[in-house]
């Protein structure tokens, strides 16, 4: 009998004058475009481990302001369940030469229209869908949160 074991993961949704924050990075052996985001790590909270990706993917420090939702997808590459933690958040400051992690080629601010033109950079559909549950006005308390 094969064990189901999800990967836990985080993004976030930053967004500044109509622009959102976005990763570009190699993966799966291409270049996509993806949130700031990133697995959970032992001993860190959901909150701890959104903020954690976003600077080592970005370069910008951020402040987590609310959930915008948690999602489930399945990665056809690779039939691997991910259950993502979606935050909203804003940014306060860049890092200039900040070292990013392996594989990042570095962050780009893009309107909602300009990713649309990228539509085959993205790394899942869930790069819009967190961008949509955003302008929809999603928003939950960080207060549902116990550690």
């Amino acid at each position: 009998m094969t064990r189901f074991l999800p990967h836990i993961t985080v993004a976030t949704v930053i967004e500044h004058d109509g622009r959102f924050l976005f990763v570009k990075e190699h993966a799966e052996k291409r270049i996509v475009l993806n949130q700031p985001a990133g697995h959970l790590e032992m001993d860190e909270s959901l909150i701890q481990a959104a903020i954690r990706e976003t600077l080592e993917e970005t370069g910008w420090d951020i402040e987590i302001t609310h959930l915008l939702g948690i999602h489930l997808y399945q990665a056809p590459s690779n039939n691997v369940t991910y259950q993502r933690v979606c935050f909203a958040g804003l940014a306060l400051q860049e890092r200039k030469n900040h070292p990013l992690d392996d594989g990042i080629i570095g962050p780009v601010w893009l309107t909602r229209d300009e990713l649309l033109e990228q539509r085959d950079l993205w790394r899942s559909p869930m790069v819009l869908r967190s961008v949509d549950d955003y302008l929809s006005g999603e928003r939950f308390s960080l207060d549902l949160f116990k550690n």
